[in-house]
């Protein structure tokens, strides 16, 4: 019974002290600047609507398929999943073409932008559930999707195979980060929706830190430069020979 009281009245003594210790450096607070830390712990739910394309001879075999994540632009948010078919790889599959990829296509809520920790949660569950040859993943959005495309490719940039932005813009602070991840880049010179300077910035920093890039300009396109891109054999074979050493 005394041995309780004892550590009782410590522990009471230690606390009288320690808040003592508090109440004096907030007694010194005012006027002054005092170094603080502060942690958390979060956890977030993500969620998103989404396009699967599955090339005609998936699953007869244990062959593993490049994968190729497409972003739209603003016009093509919301809730109603077929306005991403509007544009880019949905609608020439919608008109009955077919690509030798895995093509997923999420969808952007209204009134939002796209998400970095949505988008790589949506790859990463891709790949859990289908036969994605890792080593071949690749990324391309259009004009709102350019920008998400700049911005997920910084993020990770060592998680795609080739990034393929078209009339898009992003910020350059980090640039550098993608100068291993060869990149194909496309704009309208008469685009007055985002001008080619957005992207021209864009490109020639990352020129600057030596990286893999290539810039197409559309002499006569406005801001529509997605067309004629997705519309060209060339784009696809470019994508296919470039190939994430890292993953394999």
């Amino acid at each position: 019974m005394k041995k309780y009281s004892f550590t009782l009245l410590t522990a009471l003594f230690i606390i009288f002290i320690e808040g003592c210790s508090t109440m004096s450096e907030i007694s010194k607070s005012p006027g002054e600047q005092i170094s603080k830390s502060f942690q958390k712990t979060i956890t977030k739910k993500v969620e998103t609507n989404y396009l699967i394309y599955l090339p005609e001879n998936y699953g007869k075999s244990d062959k593993k398929w490049p994968l190729l994540l497409f972003l739209h632009g603003a016009g093509e948010r919301g809730s109603d999943i077929n306005l991403v078919k509007k544009h880019g790889p949905p609608k020439l599959i919608a008109e009955g073409k077919n690509f030798p990829f895995i093509v997923v296509s999420p969808q952007c809520p209204l009134n939002q932008r796209w998400s970095v920790d949505v988008l790589i949660s949506l790859l990463d569950e891709i790949e859990k559930d289908y036969n994605v040859d890792l080593s071949r993943e690749y990324l391309t959005g259009l004009s709102m999707g350019g920008y998400g495309t700049w911005q997920l490719a910084t993020a990770y940039p060592d998680r795609f195979a080739a990034v393929v932005p078209i009339c898009g813009w992003g910020d350059n602070f980090e640039i550098c980060k993608l100068k291993n991840v060869p990149m194909w880049v496309f704009h309208g010179a008469k685009d007055k929706v985002v001008p080619v300077e957005a992207e021209k910035k864009m490109v020639d920093s990352l020129k600057g830190c030596g990286g893999n890039v290539r810039f197409t300009i559309y002499p006569d396109a406005g801001h529509d430069a997605w067309t004629e891109t997705y519309n060209n054999p060339e784009l696809y074979d470019w994508m296919l020979n470039q190939v994430n050493h890292k993953k394999r």
